[in-house]
């Protein structure tokens, strides 16, 4: 194996964490922010990219890094490794509510392709890049869903859905229709496209894009129903009415129920 072998526990039911076990000299690397704790002896370092790369000298590395930015991510990944002898435990939480999903990349022959903001760690020697659009409809018109991340390798990776996981086994030429923030990855035999809703009606008044994503097996593919752009736009609405008059939220007396339950700011 070129990556780290590690052992892993995932805890909690709405807001998780992995709590990875490290044996000596082994690693995990990870997403600014997703850090939750760590036992006395182990190393924290900050490195370029993802830390694959071993010979590839400077300039390689920092080209290799700099995809990232394509991505919305950090040129930079922190590394945590077990110096000392002896089992070694770092953990590492889930950004928003949902479910962590742990990824045997040996599982889907090596590569595994996600939502650009789903990636929350692996073991060190996982390369973490970026899946280019060949096709011109998903440069154009695929939103969240154009450019992906894409996990490489043989060790584990750990990826976060938000809200309920549903996971698809998709069969030869079965397809699924899916909102493009709803995608949180799949493995490289699917196929991917984004495809118009169609219809006037549709268009203007529907309300949930011009575009999906179409899905075609053979392969796994893994859905989540609260992608993080949904839940940020409900606390932005949220906190623009706050701002102003509270709106009584499920009460037919409105502004009379703010008086009644002493909140009297109109």
């Amino acid at each position: 194996m070129t990556a780290h072998e590690i052992d892993y526990k995932i805890y909690g039911e709405e807001m998780q964490y992995v709590e990875i076990e490290l044996d000596p000299q082994e690693g995990v690397v990870a997403e600014a922010g997703s850090f939750m704790m760590m036992d006395d002896g182990i190393k924290m370092e900050t490195i370029f990219g993802d830390g694959s790369q071993k010979d590839t000298g400077f300039l390689g590395k920092i080209l290799g890094a700099g995809k990232r930015i394509l991505t919305g991510e950090s040129l930079f990944m922190t590394a945590f490794y077990n110096d000392l002898v002896g089992k070694r435990n770092v953990s590492f939480a889930s950004p928003y509510p949902g479910k962590i999903i742990p990824i045997d990349l040996t599982e889907f022959g090596g590569k595994f392709i996600c939502q650009k903001d789903a990636f929350l760690c692996a073991a060190k020697g996982v390369n973490v890049g970026i899946e280019f659009s060949k096709k011109l409809g998903r440069g154009l018109f695929g939103g969240e869903g154009f450019i992906m991340q894409k996990l490489e390798g043989d060790g584990m990776a750990f990826v976060h859905a938000g809200g309920t996981m549903a996971k698809k086994e998709l069969q030869v030429g079965e397809m699924l229709r899916v909102d493009t923030g709803c995608i949180v990855g799949f493995d490289q035999t699917v196929d991917y496209d984004i495809e118009f809703v169609g219809g006037i009606k549709n268009t203007i008044f529907g309300g949930e894009g011009l575009f999906f994503a179409k899905l075609q097996g053979p392969g796994t593919v893994y859905i989540q129903s609260l992608p993080f752009s949904r839940l940020a736009g409900r606390v932005l609405a949220s906190a623009s009415q706050a701002g102003g008059k509270r709106k009584g939220e499920g009460s037919v007396l409105g502004g009379l129920g703010d008086l009644l339950d002493g909140d009297n700011r109109f």
